[in-house]
């Protein structure tokens, strides 16, 4: 009688191939009627680093001294939530700025909002890595002074851009972490804000984290390749199409 030998404990597992071709919770095994201890723990640690994410506050001072080796004024304001849980209990509150905040007025093509958004870590870790990629492709455009918004939604880049006398916006904003993801930023541009744009006037780049996500370089030609569309459409949103040519995740 045969008997297949078991395989080694020092076997490479095959599944490892698809694990380290995805940020997505695969093959994780079993132990029981339970999974494996170590990608229980795992998992507890993607939750808890999500919720960080959250309810961290934004450093503001380093992510404004990054915006400022960019040779651009960096302005703060704040939404109209007065303190982060308030903000993630009215997401209304959100949208609005507070009341006597001023902006200078001007004319511009450009105004870029930074806003902490659901994941602060994301807006640290990628803004001005992603703003100084933007503005190197766009010579010759007049840009506002850098908004750097506290408590902020994606919606209140409208106002900002509309005191700021801009003809586009650019919010980015730290999106909703995930189990696998508590520091992706997203850009959303719109044209023509003002108080009271629907979402579906927007146009959306998500996923902006190197190594595993877009790379700024990546993320910045597809920006500039929308806003130039969106300059000669005079619309942005479901009107606007995203016609570059796609890059691997990660390229630049």
């Amino acid at each position: 009688m045969n008997v297949v030998p078991s395989s080694h404990p020092k076997d490479p597992d095959p599944w490892d191939v698809l694990r380290n071709a995805t940020r997505a919770r695969v093959a994780l095994g079993r132990a029981g009627d339970g999974l494996p201890t170590a990608r229980l723990l795992e998992f507890k640690a993607a939750h808890a680093a999500a919720r960080d994410a959250v309810h961290s506050p934004l450093d503001a001072a380093s992510v404004v001294a990054g915006l400022r080796q960019t040779g651009l004024d960096v302005l703060e304001v704040r939404s109209a939530a007065p303190d982060r849980a308030t903000y993630l209990q009215r997401p209304d509150l959100g949208r609005r700025l507070a009341e006597d905040t001023e902006l200078p007025a001007g004319d511009h093509d450009l105004a870029l909002v930074v806003a902490d958004g659901l994941s602060p870590r994301a807006v640290e870790e990628h803004a001005a890595g992603t703003v100084a990629a933007v503005l190197e492709r766009l010579p010759g455009w007049s840009i506002a002074p850098i908004v750097v918004a506290h408590q902020a939604r994606v919606a209140l880049g409208d106002p900002v851009g509309e005191a700021l006398g801009a003809r586009m916006v650019v919010v980015l904003v730290g999106e909703r972490p995930g189990l696998s993801s508590a520091d992706s930023l997203g850009l959303y541009l719109t044209f023509g804000p003002r108080t009271g744009r629907a979402d579906s006037e927007r146009n959306c780049i998500s996923n902006v984290r190197p190594p595993h996500g877009l790379g700024y370089a990546q993320a910045a030609d597809t920006l500039v390749g929308l806003l130039q569309a969106s300059r000669e459409l005079g619309a942005s949103g479901v009107v606007l199409k995203d016609e570059g040519i796609a890059l691997p995740p990660g390229a630049g």
